[in-house]
């Protein structure tokens, strides 16, 4: 078993990003969309985004750069071994950013298999892909290699009243998605320790932004309200999660990926907790301001049964990364959900199409009682 391999840390024009590779994996979703966007269109390093394009990706997130000539997108499913070995062979990445995965809590709930299959088994035929080509290269080629696994604070479980979620804190997921997302880290590690493959990861907390697929709290609110349609909140809305722009998480990728340490795991957060009513409340009040319609938009809010297996709070402890890597959010709530806010209201034509065709706004991750099967 190999553990504590030392690495050359990478040089200082890779630092930079010039002539970086960067093969990133669900970069047609939310966050991987945003991540293409900066290394693309920001730092002009070569991307190719590697998808499957399930129900929440949507190439339209990658217009800004859809023809910029160190850009490419391939259609493939991280779970095919043999398109993963292609990719590799023929884009010949130096790093790769994985962030492929199913990850709606609620749709884990009630369709826990795809979570299985995809964040699990496609994570292991991604690591096993870059392992191979990996194992191929030499000399400097194969000392720059890098591999961020790209997780969520859920792995972590439920904080109480006070604490935050470290490096160090124990595994204890709560939902079939964030049981999927802990084995992924785990075998990233396992990777890393048994064959010396060059991975670490990062653990971020709740995005939001623009380009968010519309099943997610933010904007499913902001668009409810949009139409006169009831907010629904969970439970009764205290539970509490820590906010982070996404743009802020590109960046911080970046970070991580460029500056980190291997087989180290870095918590990315924003330092902005709120509980989901100061989330909607504050989504409400912006609204009366920007959009008259349906307004006061707070007495759309209705509370719902909670979901099973609600955490009841997130927070992270980012300090590892803002002293070891010198990154910094930039963004905080207030300013962020304004942007976020601002964007939906300016952009129909991208979340038209998404509430009209594939998700209008429905409760998911309902459990049917027994006696409801029974009679179905």
């Amino acid at each position: 078993m190999i553990r504590n391999r030392a690495y050359p840390v990478l040089t200082a024009k890779m630092q930079e990003g010039k002539d970086m590779r960067v093969l990133v994996t669900g970069g047609a979703g939310f966050i991987g969309s945003a991540l293409c966007r900066y290394l693309a269109a920001d730092q002009g390093i070569a991307v190719l985004n590697v998808d499957k394009l399930t129900y929440a990706a949507n190439l339209h997130s990658l217009d800004p750069i859809a023809s910029r000539s160190n850009y490419t997108f391939r259609q493939a499913d991280i779970c095919d071994r043999a398109a993963m070995d292609k990719a590799f062979a023929d884009f010949k990445p130096d790093s790769v950013i994985h962030l492929a995965a199913e990850s709606h809590v609620d749709r884990s709930i009630t369709g826990a298999g795809e979570f299985i299959h995809t964040n699990v088994v496609g994570t292991f035929t991604l690591l096993e892909a870059a392992r191979a080509y990996w194992s191929s290269l030499t000399g400097g080629d194969k000392d720059r290699f890098r591999f961020l696994h790209v997780s969520t604070d859920e792995v972590y479980g439920s904080l109480g009243a006070d604490g935050l979620f470290t490096e160090k804190t124990a595994y204890e997921p709560s939902s079939p998605y964030s049981s999927s997302k802990a084995a992924s880290d785990h075998l990233v590690i396992a990777w890393y320790r048994t064959y010396g493959f060059p991975g670490l990861i990062s653990n971020c907390s709740n995005n939001y932004g623009p380009y968010q697929f519309p099943e997610k709290l933010i904007p499913l609110m902001i668009l409810n309200a949009m139409h006169g349609l009831s907010l629904p909140v969970y439970g009764n809305g205290s539970n509490i999660r820590d906010w982070l722009y996404v743009d802020d998480h590109a960046r911080a990728l970046l970070t991580i990926l460029q500056r980190g340490r291997l087989g180290e795991k870095y918590n990315v957060g924003g330092r902005n907790e709120r509980s989901n009513m100061d989330v909607v409340n504050r989504i409400c009040a912006i609204l009366d301001q920007r959009f008259a319609a349906n307004a006061p938009h707070a007495s759309l809010i209705t509370f719902v049964q909670d979901r099973p297996g609600h955490d009841h709070r997130y927070a992270i402890d980012a300090t590892k990364l803002e002293t070891e890597l010198g990154w910094r959010a930039q963004e905080n709530f207030e300013s962020g959900i304004e942007k976020t806010i601002d964007w939906y209201l300016e952009n129909r034509l991208w979340w038209e199409p998404l509430r009209k065709n594939v998700y209008t706004g429905e409760r998911l991750g309902l459990l049917q009682s027994p006696a409801a099967k029974k009679a179905s």
